[in-house]
This record gives structure tokens, sequence and C-alpha cells, in this order.
């Protein structure tokens, strides 16, 4: 993903701070590399301290969605249990306190096996 795109995810999580947040992330997956290219506020949601809810009947039929991304507030990077059973699409980013840069950021696949973020 790009620099620019990078700063408005986190400026997402700092955003909502101290309540968590939710996008959808658009893309390309190109053999093993997923390309982010954009972000989607998916509709419905609802942001609290503790979690952030949408609708799953309500996500759109979009086959650019390459995965999720939600904050947490806490600065803890590590899926729980609810995150890995809410997977959608083929990654899930998770961004942490205090949102500053890349070490703010994890990605995992659904085996919960943590990938690298190459920011250009």
């Amino acid at each position: 993903m790009d620099s620019e795109l990078l700063s408005a995810i986190l400026e997402s999580g700092k955003s909502l701070y101290p309540r968590e947040t939710v996008l959808l992330l658009r893309g390309k997956k190109e053999k093993d590399v997923i390309r982010v290219n954009d972000l989607l506020i998916p509709p419905l949601v609802s942001h609290g301290r503790h979690s952030a809810y949408t609708p799953l009947h309500m996500l759109p039929m979009d086959f650019s969605v390459v995965g999720s991304l939600h904050s947490h507030p806490s600065g803890d990077l590590t899926p729980s249990s609810t995150d890995l059973n809410h997977f959608f699409g083929k990654i899930l980013m998770i961004i942490g306190f205090p949102f500053r840069d890349a070490r703010n950021v994890a990605i995992y696949d659904r085996g919960a096996k943590k990938l690298e973020l190459e920011v250009v």
C-alpha cells in the first residue's frame, strides 16, 4: 500500500479513539501479493470502546474487497478469537494506539499468520 493510504488508515483510528473503527480494504491479489489501494466505509457501523460492528448481510457485493481493518485502542495488535471468527476477505489489518506509523499496524491471514506490510 502507499504511504498516503496508510496515513488515512491511521487517521481513522485517531479520529475515533478511544472507540474502534472498521473499514473495508479494496485491492487486488496477484500471486502471493495483496495490494491494497482503497478503503470503503461499511454501512451501519457501530463504534464502541471495546468493539466495532457492522451487519455482515449489509456488506457490499464488491469483489475488489480484499479484507477488513479495525482498530484496537489498547494498542495490542494481536487478533482476538472474535476478530478471527468475523474474518472478511483474505486479510485482516489491525491498527493500534498511538496510530503513528507502520509500527502500529499488523496484518494477518485467515490462519492468524502475521503477514508483512510493505509501504511504498
